[in-house]
């Protein structure tokens, strides 16, 4: 029997691996659609190999990091519980390649191709598993104070901060160090819209994104044992609530709509086991609003060009989604309790410190020593002939 159940866990996870592995599919599809149709080339093939470049450095590095686990052993030593190690592996390792994913659709359009591979192997290496391991290991001895202060660790279930939050703190000195788009702003202050240029493009990666994202929550419980159906609820329900906000804040725009589900899910992977659905809705609506508000105020006010708005999306809602779990966890709010508000708080500050130094620490000395920026010229050609030298529709078709 304790073969069968390992069995059955093995499988489990495996298929939340897939779920999330297809969703960097939708990661690809959302900045294939939101950037102009001569980047579209370079948006697929970063997601696929900043995932491969992300693979060598969490099995090599960032996972001994995080769980201090390694697989220098042989194949029969890794097949011990029917190889349940490394599928928790493969499992954690989508999570891991969410992060460069997610910096991906900030830096958009403008990045030179290889020094991003570089800052992803030292991102997944070494920065994102410091705080995984911090947060899901107990590594450092913060959650034990927490704990012992507060009464109740952090707790983060499915990656609002451990991987949103990160990843969209990480994006935000990389956007600033590399500048907006050649065009975006002028020097008189006046702002040159850049449409998307596929909103089907950008409406399917959103779909994938939110479809995947049920195995992104739902499976974080790791064993069949523990999953719950209340995760898929509020998740569910965080999802509406983000994409109903989005409709009506961003006044039916199609680009606001598609990402305020996503907002929503961002949020509500932190409490999705402790909350009641009617939290998680709020929840959901509230990072619904706060994606449109600040992506508006970043993108015109703030001159931020963060093309798709990663700051905002995962980075604010991710924060918010740590301190929700805190405020909706609760059993005042119908919550199932065990979390504390400052835990969460103080948790959620420590991983914006980190990622904010870590980001800029990365992205400036490769800016310093390697640079980081196509020329003006391949920006202006467009990343797609600049670096792979083929455009996503080619302008005619040889007659033979």
């Amino acid at each position: 029997m304790e073969s069968v159940n390992t069995s059955h866990d093995v499988l489990f996870i495996l298929l939340g691996a897939i779920m999330v592995l297809a969703m960097h599919a939708g990661f690809a599809f959302l900045e294939v659609g939101t950037v102009r149709k001569k980047n579209q080339v370079n948006a697929l093939v970063k997601i696929l190999t900043d995932f491969a470049v992300s693979t060598i450095a969490y099995f090599f590095i960032g996972y001994g990091v995080a769980y201090g686990v390694h697989f220098f052993v042989g194949a029969e030593a890794l097949q011990a519980r029917n190889g349940y190690d490394l599928t928790k592996f493969f499992f954690l390792l989508t999570f891991a390649a969410a992060i460069p994913a997610i910096i991906s659709g900030g830096i958009a359009a403008r990045a030179r191709f290889h020094p991003q591979l570089a800052a992803t192997f030292l991102i997944v290496g070494f920065i994102y598993p410091f705080f995984e391991g911090m947060a899901w290991n107990h590594a450092y001895g913060v959650q034990d104070w927490l704990k012992s202060a507060f009464g109740a660790e952090f707790h983060d279930f499915a990656g609002s901060v451990v991987v949103h939050a990160m990843g969209g703190w990480i994006a935000l000195p990389a956007v600033l160090l590399l500048g907006a788009r050649h065009g975006r702003y002028s020097k008189s202050g006046a702002i040159s819209a850049h449409p998307p240029s596929s909103i089907p493009f950008l409406a399917l990666g959103a779909w994938i994104l939110t479809v995947g994202w049920f195995g992104f929550n739902v499976m974080s419980a790791q064993t069949l044992e523990n999953i719950s159906g209340l995760v898929a609820i509020n998740s569910l329900m965080a999802m509406v609530g983000g994409t109903l906000a989005a409709l009506v804040l961003g006044k039916n725009d199609p680009g606001f709509v598609h990402n305020g589900p996503l907002a929503g899910l961002v949020a509500v992977c932190a409490g999705s086991d402790l909350m009641h659905p009617m939290g998680a809705l709020v929840v959901g609506a509230v990072a619904g609003v706060l994606f449109v508000q600040l992506f508006t105020l970043a993108q015109n006010r703030w001159k931020i060009d963060d093309v798709l708005g990663v700051w905002p999306l995962h980075g604010l809602c991710g924060a918010w989604g740590g301190i929700a779990a805190g405020i909706f966890g609760s059993p005042i709010f119908g919550g199932a309790g065990g979390v504390s508000l400052m835990s969460q708080l103080i948790m959620t500050l420590l991983a914006i410190g980190i990622a904010l130094v870590g980001g800029s620490l990365v992205y400036g000395l490769l800016k310093r020593f390697v640079g980081i920026r196509l020329s003006q010229e391949d920006e202006y050609e467009g990343a797609d002939l600049s670096i792979h030298k083929i455009t996503a529709t080619p302008e005619r078709e040889p007659n033979w």
